[in-house]
């Protein structure tokens, strides 16, 4: 029985991935059905969001899970999530994103397939899937979210390397959609942007309300409205 339960502890002390380390993961041990309480992502799940950057120039966000799924990374089955961004009326950019659940409840973020539009071109800049040409998957919402726990959300080297920590469990937010207790608050950056941070706030239930660019930038994102 004792041996039982280091076995189990250890499970559920596994560590997040970190930096560029390989992950081998299991399609086993995955779903797309996404409850994870700080960002459940039911099909039809869709959240609408104003960007809005310090020379007052406002862009929307409109983040839908569909039905469907694609297998990546080796056979996980992923939910898709589409994510449009508009600049008065005009798309600037158009990603399918990808997401599966761990046995845990980490909610693990496995590519996009991303266009940009600018001045009438367009890029794939940013474009990743896990296990192709070196990418590695990562966490975008943990199991069990406690201050100072670090992560990796994401790492194709040189195009996509972004990282987390928790800063907190018990902060307030207030948006257009809403108030919010008990919010979850990560801090955000990535080492080819060392100057620019983010704090990211999820709240139960509905996922990310609110992102506030705090150095390299002023940028302000938050959740206008929400369609179960």
């Amino acid at each position: 029985m004792l041996t039982t339960a280091l076995l189990a502890a250890a499970a559920v002390a596994a560590p997040l991935p970190q930096g560029s380390e390989p992950v081998q993961l299991d399609p086993a041990d995955f779903t797309s059905a996404i409850t994870n309480p700080y960002w459940p992502m039911p099909p039809g799940r869709r959240w609408v969001s104003r960007e809005t950057s310090p020379d007052g120039t406002s862009q929307r966000n409109v983040v839908t899970v569909l039905r469907r799924t694609r297998r990546v990374a080796d056979g996980i089955r992923a939910r898709v999530v589409h994510d449009v961004v508009t600049e008065r009326g005009r798309k600037v950019e158009d990603t399918y994103d990808w997401y599966a659940q761990d046995r845990d409840g980490n909610v693990w973020y496995l590519g996009e397939d991303t266009t940009a539009y600018e001045d009438g071109r367009t890029s794939k800049e940013g474009s990743f899937e896990a296990g192709v040409d070196g990418a590695q998957p990562g966490v975008v919402v943990p199991a069990r979210p406690e201050p100072g726990l670090r992560y990796r959300q994401e790492h194709r080297k040189g195009h996509a390397e972004d990282r987390a920590e928790v800063v907190a469990l018990d902060w307030q937010a207030q948006v257009p959609f809403g108030h919010f207790r008990d919010v979850l608050v990560t801090r955000e950056w990535s080492p080819l942007e060392p100057r620019v941070l983010e704090l990211k706030l999820y709240a139960k239930g509905v996922g990310p309300v609110l992102a506030i660019g705090v150095s390299g930038g002023a940028d302000r994102e938050e959740l206008l409205r929400m369609r179960r």
